[in-house]
């Protein structure tokens, strides 16, 4: 049996209040926010500025979190609209997001964007390797090679079914998971506490309210026990729950409430059920 330390608290944040980390001449403010292996970059982008990335190592990945969204994505060779809520990944090297309309737009890196890890406003959380979080490993390459692909959700199908209860894409570097839409409160009765092992999951809020139930497991040294945490917090936020914490999000909104959860690298275990990723056929597995 495998024995885990104490995980450290989980990491929240509210996204685009307060002073920007970052402002673009052309009037773009970015919030940046990070987790044990990724970045995550928050901007209110002015229509016709620029989000641009030289020698990027690696995929990146590309939310369009509403239906108001609308950018032009260009890499070497290639350029692609994209409107609506969408998933987008863009592939190493250059990249030009250019904004079509004012828009919020998320961008995700894996820690091997060395230059983002310390613009990131909780960077002291991860001064020193968080010891029950496995280290960032890229999945393999898409056969058909990097280019930009598009995911928009019009074109997916939604579900909120045990198979796949939102709509799930991966890539080489991150695994987001679009739930489906909750109209109102979520039945209390109905809540899934569950807890991982090696990885983190973040949590984006973009619309509606949540609380974040938050369990730290007991370990022999009662000295190391915590209170559990029933974090409730509005949106557009950010929630990263380290492992093996235990966790469950209640939507308690009485509108749309709205969470996309990612993960990086991708889940192992969602990639191993036939159909739960829908671009499965595009990404390898790793070898296991």
């Amino acid at each position: 049996m495998t024995t885990l330390a104490t995980p450290p608290e989980a990491e929240f944040s509210y996204l685009g209040t307060g002073d920007p980390d970052e402002t673009t001449p052309g009037g773009s403010s970015t919030w940046y926010f990070r987790g044990h292996n990724f970045v995550l970059a928050y901007t209110t982008l002015v229509a016709g500025d620029v989000l641009e990335r030289s020698d990027q190592p690696d995929e990146y990945v590309l939310l369009l979190p509403y239906e108001e969204c609308s950018v032009e994505v260009r890499a070497p060779g290639e350029v692609e609209p994209v409107s609506g809520k969408a998933v987008v990944m863009v592939p190493p090297g250059g990249s030009v997001i250019s904004g079509v309309a004012d828009c919020t737009v998320v961008r995700l890196f894996s820690s091997e964007s060395t230059d983002l890890l310390d613009k990131a406003r909780n960077r002291d959380a991860y001064a020193n390797p968080h010891p029950n979080t496995k280290p960032f490993e890229p999945w393999p390459d898409p056969p058909e090679g990097y280019r930009i692909r598009a995911y928009r959700l019009a074109d997916l199908q939604v579900t909120q079914d045990a198979i796949r209860p939102g709509q799930i894409v991966r890539c080489s570097t991150f695994m987001i998971n679009f739930l489906a839409p909750r109209i109102g409160p979520r039945d209390p009765n109905t809540l899934s506490p569950h807890d991982h092992d090696d990885f983190e999951q973040c949590s984006l809020a973009v619309e509606g309210e949540y609380v974040h139930h938050l369990r730290t497991p007991w370990s022999k040294r009662r000295t190391e026990w915590r209170e559990d945490r029933h974090l409730r917090c509005g949106s557009p936020s950010v929630a990263v729950i380290p492992p093996p914490m235990l966790h469950t999000s209640e939507a308690v909104g009485s509108g749309t409430n709205q969470l996309i959860d990612i993960f990086c690298p991708p889940r192992l275990d969602f990639s191993l059920q036939p159909g739960r990723v829908l671009n499965e056929d595009t990404y390898p597995l790793p070898n296991q």
